[in-house]
């Protein structure tokens, strides 16, 4: 269930000849694909393309009607892997997944079918991901493209532009035999616009047509001699072929003047934010014409020498706007220079930060500090001091107003009790070495928890921590890993390692029922029914067919007792081995989606509908906060009182409340207070609901005045 429906949109991927298509980037990505004619398309669902894939995964229907096969890849490895269908037959295939995580995971598949090279055209989309935003380590795609000589596409992000990548990136990939990578950022597919569509196409061979031919050249096989000769492959006929594609078809686009002396290279994927940094500088306007001469690199990899010299003659300097590093572009295009013995000034990262997102005001302020140094005459009269304050300086620092806000688990979330019973373990036992892994997990390293000491990869939490695996060791170590980690990678990599190495830890997997931190995908651990997959495969069968003898399955995580007495079981065992706990508890965001809509209809059909309500009693509350200490959650604060003999706030439960009962369960555990209770809310209640209810109000009613009759009153006479 994903976090997000594509089923009316994707009806105008039905749009034919000379249509008008308005909507988002990856919709138009997907309408590409199925105008090129693609024969099967594959990937991993990841940010910035997560929702690319529930495109796909919603469009079945129209990619069966024209015999494109889909799969939801079990990895990035897998999506690649996949490609190798259009090695030896002229099908068309596309792939997509989250950047430098996804390459990392796909290299090894990525580099034979570059070395191997294919038939059809081979198309990688992949979601870059920069900034402080990101969810993963700050690296670039550019570097496996050149390391693999892959083809690397960057379009302008608006989708005319868009849709002619996914074009051009099929037949250069024919063309040169070579896979592309066709990169785009999470404004490329979330941007909003027109394209005039054309006819879908069938492909040219469908994958169940190439059954029936089967196909093989050992040449294209990545195997001693072939794969040195696939080296020299590369360079003596791919390469060429693909710098003749390129600058015949002008994919790299031209702007501004012809005749200045200075200029702006950029990546495609940072045209608009230089328009509007040029913009902001007066020297661009509002539909985006300038007299600065652009040049625009739609292909980043390879650079085509030729046009850059072009680009460069008289001009004094340039100006290289390439987003992340290390600064291949600027390095490439100074090499040329200085080999043409050019005497053209080359300036990028010193006016520009050597990472992050290049967001409007970093692209203001690198714009302006070079325009200032090489072309100052072009600024505004305004603009030209070098030392006038920014905006910076005229507004007060955010950080030192408002409060961090580390990231944290939702409001609900049945991970969360998972990690009180930890805390409250450790502070039984003593602490011990935590391993954590990528996913919504990864969110207890921070406040309130702080538990996990590191994460080295999607599905590696107990791999991570193999080498605590010591004979002389007094204590276990515990690791965590995610029920999509865990079908990702995690259950060869981390469990079946451990089981062969005999690994002593104590491992537990945090099933959430989806592959929930990448938009609540389905994956085989799935409870609901799936038309297109097979779900409902329990993880702990898993576990124990690759050997783990010690499993033990928790079906509510939000039992902290449950938690706490099974990992104390866990760490204290004699047995020895692996010791597996299955921490099972549907998302909290899938299950409200779900719900919610339902529970909606039946209140307003009139429908009896309780749901739970949790709140604090401020008169037993004593406001010392270890509830929170130990929950976290968003919902639960604190309030203060009008008492003037109470200065501490008490603990308070706002509307946000979804009634997990974390609280109240972890208050239970940890033997806080008794003030947490739970009232049920009933909607369209029945004549004996309301009968009861009545009752009640006349019984409290009754105690109320009986307490008041007794109470102590001093009379002023």
């Amino acid at each position: 269930m994903a976090e997000r429906s594509f089923v009316k949109e994707v009806e105008k991927l039905r749009l034919g000849a000379g249509e008008d298509f308005s909507g988002e980037g990856i919709l138009a990505i997907t309408k590409a694909l199925l105008q090129c004619g693609v024969g099967y398309v594959g990937g991993y669902q990841g940010a910035p393309i997560s929702h690319l894939m529930d495109v796909l995964a919603d469009a079945q229907d129209i990619l069966g009607e024209l015999g494109v096969h889909f799969e939801a890849s079990a990895s990035e490895a897998t999506a690649t892997a996949m490609l190798a269908a259009s090695v030896h037959y002229p099908i068309r295939g596309a792939v997509t997944f989250k950047s430098t995580v996804g390459i990392n995971v796909a290299s090894d598949a990525l580099a034979n079918l570059s070395s191997g090279g294919v038939t059809g055209g081979a198309l990688i989309i992949v979601g870059e991901d920069y900034g402080e935003g990101s969810s993963i380590m700050q690296e670039r795609s550019h570097a496996f493209a050149m390391k693999s000589q892959v083809w690397l596409l960057d379009p302008r992000p608006n989708l005319p532009s868009i849709v002619g990548a996914v074009e051009h990136g099929f037949e250069l990939s024919e063309v040169s035999n070579t896979p592309v990578m066709l990169l785009v950022r999470i404004r490329s597919c979330h941007v909003h616009g027109h394209f005039t569509t054309a006819d879908n196409v069938r492909p040219q061979m469908t994958v169940a047509e190439a059954l029936d031919s089967p196909r093989r050249d050992t040449n294209r096989i990545v195997l001693p001699p072939a794969s040195f000769l696939h080296e020299k492959e590369k360079i003596e006929k791919r390469w060429p072929a693909a710098v003749d594609y390129i600058k015949s078809n002008r994919i790299n686009e031209f702007f501004g003047a012809s005749d200045a002396d200075i200029g702006i290279v950029m990546q495609g994927g940072m045209y608009n934010a230089v328009i509007r940094g040029l913009q902001r500088l007066g020297l661009a306007d509002t539909y985006g014409e300038t007299d600065v001469p652009l040049y625009v690199l739609n292909a980043v990899y390879p650079l085509i020498d030729s046009e850059v010299l072009d680009f460069c003659e008289g001009k004094n300097a340039v100006f290289i706007v390439e987003e992340g590093q290390p600064d291949y572009i600027e390095q490439a295009i100074a090499a040329m220079l200085h080999k043409a013995g050019r005497s053209t000034r080359v300036e990028g990262k010193g006016a520009l930060p050597m990472a992050g997102e290049y967001t409007g005001k970093v692209m203001f302020d690198g714009l302006a500090a070079f325009m200032r140094d090489a072309a100052p005459h072009r600024l505004p009269v305004h603009i030209r001091a070098p030392n006038q304050p920014d905006d910076a300086e005229l507004v007060s620092d955010l950080a030192k107003v408002v409060p961090a806000r580390p990231p944290g688990f939702c409001t609900g979330c049945p991970e969360r009790p998972i990690f009180a019973a930890t805390k409250l373990i450790e502070e039984e036992l003593g602490q011990h070495h935590i391993a954590s892994d990528i996913g919504c997990h990864l969110f207890s390293i921070m406040p309130p928890f702080e538990l996990g000491a590191t994460t080295m990869g999607y599905g590696l939490g107990p791999a991570s921590a193999s080498a605590f695996n010591s004979p002389d060791a007094k204590r276990r170590s515990i690791s965590f890993v995610g029920d999509g980690g865990f079908w990702h990678n995690g259950l060869t990599s981390s469990i079946g390692n451990a089981v062969f190495n005999q690994n002593d830890g104590v491992i537990v997997i945090v099933d959430n029922y989806y592959s929930a931190a990448t938009g609540g995908q389905d994956i085989l651990s799935s409870r609901a029914s799936n038309r297109t997959k097979s779900t409902k495969h329990p993880i702990a069968d898993a576990v124990k067919g690759m050997g783990v003898e010690w499993v033990r399955q928790i079906d509510r995580t939000y039992d902290v007792n449950a938690m706490r007495d099974t990992l104390r079981e866990a760490l204290t065992t004699s047995q020895t081995g692996p010791k597996v706990i299955v921490a099972s508890s549907e998302c909290m965001l899938n299950r409200q989606r779900r719900e919610k809509p339902l529970l909606a209809a039946a209140i307003e059909q009139g429908q009896e509908v309780t749901k739970p309500k949790f709140g604090v009693d401020e008169d037993i509350c004593t406001g010392d906060h270890a509830c929170m200490r130990l929950s976290g959650c968003p919902s639960l604060s604190v309030k203060s009182l009008d008492d003037p003999l109470r200065d501490d706030p008490v603990a308070h439960i706002d509307e946000t409340c979804v009634g997990c009962g974390n609280c109240g369960e972890v208050a239970d555990a940890a033997v806080l207070c008794p003030s947490f209770y739970r009232a049920d809310v009933i909607h369209n209640p029945g004549k004996w609901g309301q009968f009861l209810e009545r009752t009640r109000r006349r019984v409290i009613k009754f105690l109320q005045q009986k307490r008041e009759s007794r109470r102590l009153a001093f009379v002023d006479r």
